[in-house]
């Protein structure tokens, strides 16, 4: 048998489902709103379906308290997920693949996440980051309103960490039905919250592909 029939033969569902099981997945994200805790719930529930384990964390909210309580949504959106966890570096070192969800702040993420990526340094340093597989999913109020400089600041980080970018590219017909954004599944919000674009379907094909290209990484190394 050939290296591309190894790779691409056919498999029993169970035995998909047992390779699966060996990928680690963290979705992070941060949300001040709910939209992008959304992609991340999708996201999971579809790595799940391919067989990950998986972890949905946000990022420690940095912004003032002041901040918060004056603006309802946020508020409540902080109390409705006070039980999801804070990612940690352990964390990252536990994944064999990450996808990150952020909203855009000004065509860049917010310094939310920017401030927890450049917590990990030390991990880059001693080469723990080489090698996770990561995408990335992102949120604005208009079609128009950065979304895709978001996605790509984030996989600028992951080139320096020596990260294996999946995107979506144009790899399912869902993505054109969600915007058809080939670096991440984007999504546009409108001033009463609600998501514009249906893209539940796109988060999860990304998740799947996300899953899978870890499951080639990781097998490959074994």
């Amino acid at each position: 048998m050939g290296f591309l029939d190894k790779l691409f033969g056919e498999k029993t569902n169970d035995e998909e489902s047992n390779q699966m099981a060996n990928v680690k997945l963290a979705v992070i994200y941060y949300s001040s709103s709910g939209t992008n805790y959304q992609l991340a719930q999708w996201a999971e529930a579809g790595a799940k379906e391919a067989g990950a384990e998986v972890k949905v964390l946000k990022v420690p909210e940095t912004a003032p308290q002041s901040a918060i309580e004056s603006n309802p949504a946020w508020k409540a959106h902080v109390d409705a997920t006070s039980n999801v966890p804070e990612v940690t570096l352990s964390d990252l070192e536990w994944a064999d693949a990450i996808i990150f969800s952020v909203p855009t702040r000004f065509g860049n993420m917010p310094s939310q996440m920017k401030s927890f990526l450049d917590t990990t340094g030390g991990l880059w340093f001693n080469g723990k980051l080489v090698n996770k597989v990561v995408s990335a999913m992102s949120s604005a109020q208009n079609s128009h309103g950065g979304q895709e400089a978001t996605i790509l600041s984030l996989y600028t980080t992951m080139y320096h960490w020596g990260a294996i970018v999946a995107a979506p590219g144009y790899t399912d017909p869902v993505t054109f039905g969600a915007g058809g954004n080939p670096y991440g599944t984007s999504v546009t919000v409108d001033q009463n919250g609600k998501m514009v674009e249906n893209v539940e379907a796109a988060v999860k094909h990304q998740a799947k592909r996300t899953v899978t290209i870890a499951e080639w990484v990781k097998k490959g190394n074994q």
